[in-house]
């Protein structure tokens, strides 16, 4: 081989190396839809990872918000277009719909039908199972203020943060792997 070529591999090993040494093992994920399916696949995902012993953080931006509101919550002080947002938007996770048949309701209710009788955890059980194995929910606070959010309306989960894309941006890079649903 020739020196040229040895030099050449061998800077693309230390490249490597530093690459592998600035990763953890962990799983960093945007969740910005806020369709049913999608969100049970993100959490499906989620918990399947921390199954695993990975470090897991989800960053809930736009539309995935909604499905982190608590029914039972309001938030106070909210001016027109964020109480119009609040009422056009589902509250919660037993509101989302499915993206695709959802048939005015019939296709969500039909899939939790089937998810029921197969024995899949439904997406607010995949909620609890998530927080009790360290799965971190980090919530985009631009988006929040965009829509009108109050951190006093979402729900009760053990390591749940309001935090800015800096954060996701920090915790993705050190991860060996970043999604996107």
């Amino acid at each position: 081989m020739s020196i040229e070529l040895e030099k050449q591999i061998q800077d693309l090993q230390k490249q490597v190396s530093r690459l592998e040494a600035g990763t953890k093992d962990q799983l960093s994920m945007v969740v910005f839809s806020g369709d049913l399916d999608k969100i049970l696949a993100a959490l499906i995902i989620a918990t399947g990872a921390a199954a695993y012993d990975m470090k897991v953080k989800l960053f809930f931006t736009f539309w995935a918000i909604s499905s982190l509101r608590d029914p039972k919550k309001n938030g106070k002080g909210k001016n027109m277009i964020e109480r119009m947002f609040g009422i056009m938007l589902p509250r919660g996770s037993k509101k989302v719909k499915l993206s695709k048949m959802n048939m005015a309701g019939m296709g969500t209710a039909m899939i939790k039908g089937i998810m029921k009788k197969h024995k899949v955890a439904s997406l607010e059980d995949l909620f609890v199972i998530a927080g009790e194995n360290g799965v971190e929910i980090n919530i985009c606070e631009m988006s929040m203020n965009l829509m009108g959010f109050k951190k006093e309306e979402m729900i009760d989960y053990p390591q749940m943060t309001i935090c800015g894309v800096a954060t996701f941006l920090s915790d993705a890079a050190e991860s060996k792997i970043q999604l996107f649903i």
